[in-house]
């Protein structure tokens, strides 16, 4: 390890190079359950291009694995250590280089937390729509390398709609530029839309060129009350299918509206077997929510409260950010991330709670209704291993159930460590044989985030 030290310190600072193992420990990890991690050699701060470049140069000059890692809070494993490797952490990387108001466009590092580029380009009166959970902590490097979504993709998509461009430092250390600052472009094969999801094993991601958006109205929120998670999903359908869109539509079962409301005390109907919220952000929202409503009772909702103003609206949005920290005061939990055809909603709720009945254990799932993408949370008592191993039974079963609907394995979570076996289910043999092909051209010596994705 000596030489590795020696190596990256030659184009490093001092403080840049961590390799007490007190501190190397609390890299070795990110917030997913049931996965390995190593032990890393050495963590890496890097603070420039050029920093990255000479620890990837090292890296393969000693042949010496990378995991790259950003603000740790992703949910498949994707940032653990491998054991000796060095953890190359972007954090330090953390500027925002150019807001373009003209071209709708900023341009940052890695490091940049989500929240902190919302709030930057708000001043310009434009927005960044995606917007995981965890935005106020975590990275846009990080969202780039997961294909993360969030609350609003129903009408503003996922990250990878909005990367126009990327500068990427390969496995070798040399720099490619892939993409575009234009509108529209179709020169050569589509790389930038390869890195993204690719969780660190194609290259990592220096540089970042974002499309903005005009900001939107402030949006308006509804609340409906339903018997049944069918109804409440053929509520979803109803919506869709009327033209409507929404900025946003949750859906939050039984079990999640009784978790938030213990934590929380908002007082939100425990009678309700599925509580969802559906917003709008046009010109006229409370139009909107009129007649969403109307088609919310027509489905069988038992009670439509649309909120009054924007004050009432994000009381009723911060339930369903407060869905998971509420599970997580039950037991440890192992959150899945299947996504499926909005017509096959019903079916996957439906089915999860009929895997909780049959492993004995409690698996509440709040949902991105509008695209399908269902997050069941599943609780468990990890220092009871019989218990554990029902846990990640269940979530098997969560994840097989949905490919039979016709879904994925994962929606904006990403593969990591968690999930690689069930990829391979789901893309195939030929689906997979192309996936490592693709990556041992960008990483031969397979170095970068070894074990992860294929």
């Amino acid at each position: 390890m000596s030489d590795l030290v020696e190596l990256l310190l030659e184009g490093l600072p001092p403080d840049a190079v961590a390799t007490d193992p007190d501190v190397t420990a609390a890299y070795r990890r990110d917030m997913a359950g049931f996965c390995d991690a190593g032990a890393p050699a050495v963590v890496v701060h890097p603070a420039t291009v050029e920093q990255v470049q000479h620890v990837m140069r090292t890296a393969t000059r000693l042949r010496v694995p990378v995991v790259p890692q950003g603000a740790r809070t992703g949910l498949s494993g994707a940032a653990n250590a491998v054991d000796g490797c060095i953890v190359l952490s972007l954090t330090k990387m953390d500027r925002i280089l150019d807001i373009d108001p003209v071209d709708r466009t900023a341009t940052v590092e890695p490091g940049v937390v989500n929240a902190v580029l919302s709030r930057a380009v708000a001043a310009h009166g434009l927005a960044y729509p995606p917007d995981p959970s965890s935005w106020e902590s975590c990275t846009i490097g990080g969202n780039i390398g997961t294909g993360s979504g969030g609350l609003c993709c129903v009408k503003y998509g996922v990250t990878a709609e909005y990367v126009l461009g990327l500068d990427v430092v390969l496995a070798d250390g040399r720099l490619l530029r892939t993409g575009r600052r234009t509108a529209k472009g179709v020169a050569g094969y589509d790389l930038t839309r390869l890195f993204v999801g690719a969780e660190g094993t194609l290259g990592i991601v220096v540089r970042a060129v974002l499309a903005l958006r005009p900001a939107p109205a402030p949006q308006l929120v509804l609340a409906a009350e339903f018997p049944s998670t069918g109804s409440a999903c053929d509520a979803v359908c109803a919506v869709m299918a009327s033209g409507h869109t929404p900025s946003l539509m949750e859906l939050m079962d039984r079990t999640t509206v009784r978790a938030v409301n213990a934590m929380t005390r908002m007082g939100l109907p425990e009678t309700t077997e599925a509580l969802l919220l559906v917003a709008f952000d046009t010109p006229d929202p409370a139009a909107d929510l009129d007649a969403v409503g109307e088609l919310c009772r027509a489905a069988g909702a038992t009670e439509v409260v649309p909120a009054a103003d924007a004050a009432e609206s994000d009381l009723l949005l911060e339930a369903r950010r407060q869905a998971l920290p509420a599970m997580e005061r039950l037991g440890t939990t192992m959150i899945d991330d299947v996504a499926v055809p909005r017509s096959r909603l019903a079916e996957m709720i439906d089915g999860v709670a009929a895997i909780a009945d049959r492993h004995g254990l409690t698996i509440g799932v709040c949902a991105h209704a509008g695209d399908g993408n269902t997050h069941p949370v599943v609780v468990f008592d990890a220092a009871d291993p019989a218990e554990a191993a029902r846990a990640r039974e269940s979530f098997d079963a969560i994840m097989a159930l949905g490919l039979e609907l016709g879904g994925t394995i994962t929606g904006e979570h990403g593969v990591g460590l968690l999930k690689k076996e069930w990829l391979a289910r789901e893309l195939g043999p030929v689906g997979l044989e192309l996936q490592r092909g693709i990556r041992s051209v960008f990483d031969p010596l397979g170095l970068l985030n070894p074990g992860k994705v294929v």
